[in-house]
């Protein structure tokens, strides 16, 4: 703990680390400021009704940090520029021009990035749109009609596009993944109310001490156990060759290519939970019909197919963004373009087809304890009979996993400049 301190003062004491800090908390101040404020002709009280009833999903609330059940502004959270990031993802392998524009660097990304922009404000309002009309035929709205549904839609269109312009400002001038952050203040705002409905629980009998010990354990070893998955490394070594340039001897040295057992982080958990929200979304907009009904029934958040669909979500978003952001070919080929070769295995393809064959396996334990965590909340029901525990596996994959990659970003910025960090 000392060094953390020690670390954070450091931090500090860097002019430019400084600014980078300050300026993302005064980002995720504004963006918990845009949860309090409320969307103009909404009947909160009934729209809270519905989340009871479970027309409207409760996870979707720790995400948003309250901002869902408040029925705020940023309502609709990030959820719209995630869904349209992973569509993006996945055309940019199908479609040969954006794949173009992706290997073309700094200007092809920042054209798929404004691609994305665009495409998140379609997602938004279809969202907006479906949203409000549930609540103009649920009567959740205190003036219905086609102008209050308008400034809805324009309302959490608005707040969602301001999200994301958050989001990309932390990332480029603050510290961390800006939209990561943004999903880990929601999460960690949600904290305290938390507790303070266990305690409440506590008091009334509902559960008891053993029951509270159980869950502070098992959330103790959660966390100890994606901390230690997100720092695995299978270390592959990598000898260069020595090359003699005039007089100089350069090469001849030995070092490793480190290969991440969770080499996609929370990203596949982020994506499976928004992909998986869509459905339950559509669903709540026609509750008289036999077939919402029945996927909601027996799809619906927490049931056995929802849970195992989850999973597979999960464990294929995993294979689907490590092959994204690391590509064994070029790793090899820039082994090779150095004078480097992996012992016993031939520069090129025979290296490729290695590295690859590494990172499967690995690949494959990373992504089942993602998917084992993520579906935790499950089984700890079922252990220690507390009930709506919505803080549960997903959000504790994402906040440990936000804090972690943040905390490096600082740990290089103080290395930079000859300051201890965090690790000793």
């Amino acid at each position: 703990m000392s060094s953390l301190v020690d670390g954070l003062k450091g931090a500090f004491k860097v002019s430019e680390l400084r600014t980078k800090l300050l300026f993302t908390l005064a980002m995720i101040f504004i963006f918990r400021l845009g949860a309090h404020v409320p969307v103009p002709g909404v009947d909160v009280v009934r729209f809270n009704e519905l989340i009871a009833d479970g027309m409207l999903f409760s996870f979707f609330d720790v995400i948003s940090g309250g901002a869902f059940k408040a029925f705020s502004v940023f309502a609709m959270s990030i959820i719209p520029y995630i869904n349209a990031s992973i569509i993006m993802n996945l055309l940019t392998v199908v479609i040969p021009h954006l794949e173009k524009l992706s290997k073309e660097g700094d200007e092809g990304r920042k054209k798929i990035s404004q691609y994305t922009r665009y495409f998140t404000v379609i997602l938004a309002f279809l969202q907006a749109v479906g949203m409000s009309a549930l609540l103009s035929k649920t009567g959740a709205l205190s003036t219905p009609g086609f102008t209050s549904i308008a400034v809805i839609v324009i309302t959490l269109v608005a707040g969602t596009t301001l999200l994301m312009w958050l989001g990309e400002q932390i990332t480029e001038r603050g510290i961390g993944n800006g939209i990561s952050l943004l999903i880990f203040a929601g999460i960690v705002s949600s904290l305290p109310q938390g507790i303070i409905n266990l305690y409440m629980q506590f008091q009334a009998g509902t559960i008891n001490v053993f029951s509270l010990l159980l869950l502070v354990v098992i959330g103790a070893v959660v966390i100890a156990a994606i901390v230690r998955v997100n720092e695995g490394q299978r270390r592959i070594p990598v000898q260069y060759a020595k090359r003699v340039v005039g007089r100089r001897v350069y090469g001849g040295q030995t070092t490793h290519l480190p290969l991440k057992v969770n080499q996609a982080g929370v990203i596949p958990v982020i994506f499976a939970s928004s992909i998986l929200m869509f459905p339950e979304q559509i669903a709540s907009w026609f509750t008289n019909s036999a077939i919402a009904q029945f996927y909601v029934n027996w799809f619906g958040w927490g049931s056995a197919a929802h849970t195992a669909f989850y999973a597979l979500l999960i464990i294929g978003f995993t294979y689907f963004y490590t092959a994204v952001i690391m590509n064994p070919v070029d790793v090899a080929d820039n082994i090779k373009k150095y004078g480097g070769f992996l012992p016993g295995i031939r520069p090129g393809r025979p290296t490729a087809e290695y590295i690859a064959r590494v990172m499967n396996r690995i690949t494959l334990a990373g992504a089942v304890f993602l998917a084992i965590v993520a579906i935790l909340p499950n089984f700890i029901l079922l252990a220690t009979r507390i009930p709506n525990i919505y803080f549960g596996g997903t959000a504790l994959l994402i906040v440990v996993g936000v804090a972690l990659d943040t905390m490096k970003q600082i740990e290089s910025h103080l290395l930079m400049r000859s300051y201890q960090g965090f690790i000793k």
